[in-house]
């Protein structure tokens, strides 16, 4: 064990312990699933209550995994889509900055996902004591992002359905008078 290793240690648990509160939150905080489900439906993603069960059991599943060091670039890939999503369907609109609801939040959790998938757990992990394949390197992070965007892209062109945009009065009153000008 060296420093490496700890500083691995701190980042899984971090990353991970945040994505299983994150899951927590979205389960047993607020508006509980049902309140989960009807936020993703208003994002378009449909039927919001089995995305709102699916993300909950992502995240505290693979988010455990990270922090404990266990399958490592498979439980990274699995964060890296929850990220994607995130990003496309509700922050992208808004932003890099999070403090405007932008993308750097999930960003930041992406590439750090990227990263334990390159680097792999550290000693001080799951896969180190059970011995597991060192699937780190290029091959961690391709199996990472395959799995992460490769899953994101799958959601998004099955489920995602986003209302149409409410036409704003000036666009709809400069259309007719293009359509008079015609």
């Amino acid at each position: 064990m060296d420093d490496i290793d700890v500083a691995l240690l701190i980042f899984r648990v971090v990353v991970g312990g945040t994505l299983v509160l994150h899951g927590l939150n979205h389960w047993r905080g607020g508006g509980r699933i049902a309140g989960t489900a009807s936020w993703f439906e208003s994002l378009g993603l449909r039927p919001g209550r089995l995305h709102a069960w699916t993300s909950v059991l992502v995240e505290i599943g693979a988010g455990i995994a990270v922090a404990i060091g266990l399958f490592t670039p498979v439980a990274c890939g699995a964060l890296i889509g929850v990220m994607v999503v995130a990003a496309v369907i509700e922050h992208r609109p808004h932003g890099f900055f999070v403090f405007r609801n932008g993308y750097e939040y999930v960003l930041m959790i992406a590439v750090i996902c990227v990263g334990l998938s390159v680097s792999g757990p550290g000693e001080i992990s799951a896969d180190a004591e059970l011995g597991l394949p060192e699937w780190y390197g290029v091959a961690g992070s391709l199996i990472a992002v395959v799995i992460g965007v490769g899953g994101a892209v799958g959601l998004l062109a099955f489920a995602w359905r986003p209302d149409p945009p409410e036409p704003t009065p000036s666009s709809s009153s400069a259309g007719s008078a293009a359509g008079r000008a015609e």
